[in-house]
């Protein structure tokens, strides 16, 4: 059942505020790690599916700074995969989101530019940095980042630990065993600093995986949006005229007072 997918305690707000609060506090910028929020057996099921899919759909990103594997733009996705990312895409799931997060009108990105599917083999890394600012095609501003991990009883031995740094870049602050059923939401903020730096060093076969999407915000849409026009109609009453010449006199924020007032 679709209600059995998730943590039901993510529709609890006492659970909600609780989380909230933990977020807001977190350090070294603001953050979640939630345990045992997804259905287990769906998370099995999203973890089969790279070895299914991986050496079609996951590309190879190798730079000074980074040696991971991720599928691309508006990816081919398995089934199970397609069900978790049709949940953390959700209306109401995106609404927790911008509940715990202290943050208004957060917008998915249904491409999953940044995000999908990761993976990182035997001697791969990825440095420590802070996320891209701007969606390349839409240029929404990146609000934050959703990863959950999708592997089993993960050694630190074997590095791959997400490194959460401090504002100066000097010293890691905070570290997140990438743990099956562990999930992380991170704030994008000017000091939003982490990575796992240090090159992987599994067992012979085992590779660190996790699923991840992005949200934005559309700060330049707030102006636009005082301005927006509402539905035409070809038959106009004695009163639509009449708003429409208070509307061109007064200031915009003036007439959103007036609409909430007296109505539509």
């Amino acid at each position: 059942m679709l209600t059995d997918l998730v943590d039901r305690r993510l529709r609890d707000p006492a659970h909600l505020k609780a989380l909230r609060k933990q977020m807001a506090t977190a350090k070294p910028f603001p953050h979640l790690v939630a345990e045992s929020m997804f259905n287990p057996v769906l998370l099995e099921l999203v973890r089969e599916e790279f070895d299914l899919e991986q050496t079609t759909h996951l590309h190879a990103l190798r730079t000074s700074h980074e040696s991971t594997y991720r599928s691309p733009i508006r990816p081919d996705l398995g089934p199970a995969t397609q069900l978790y990312f049709g949940v953390v895409n959700s209306g109401w799931f995106i609404e927790m989101l911008a509940f715990v997060s202290e943050t208004s009108d957060l917008i998915p990105d249904v491409s999953l530019f940044g995000g999908g599917m990761h993976e990182t083999r035997a001697g791969g890394a990825f440095d420590v940095h802070r996320d891209f600012d701007r969606h390349p095609h839409t240029g929404l501003l990146n609000e934050m980042v959703f990863i959950t991990y999708l592997n089993r009883d993960w050694n630190p031995q074997w590095k791959g630990a997400l490194e959460l740094w401090d504002m100066n870049r000097k010293a890691c602050v905070t570290t997140v065993l990438p743990e099956f059923g562990r999930s992380i939401l991170m704030k994008r903020t000017p000091d939003s600093f982490h990575g796992h730096p240090h090159p992987l060093n599994p067992p012979e076969g085992l590779t660190r995986r996790s699923v991840a999407s992005y949200y934005y915000s559309n700060p330049e849409g707030l102006e636009a949006r005082s301005k927006r026009g509402g539905a035409v109609f070809v038959v106009r009453k004695p009163v639509d005229r009449v708003k429409s010449i208070v509307r061109m006199l007064v200031p915009p924020i003036v007439w959103a007072v007036l609409r909430r007032t007296v109505g539509h």
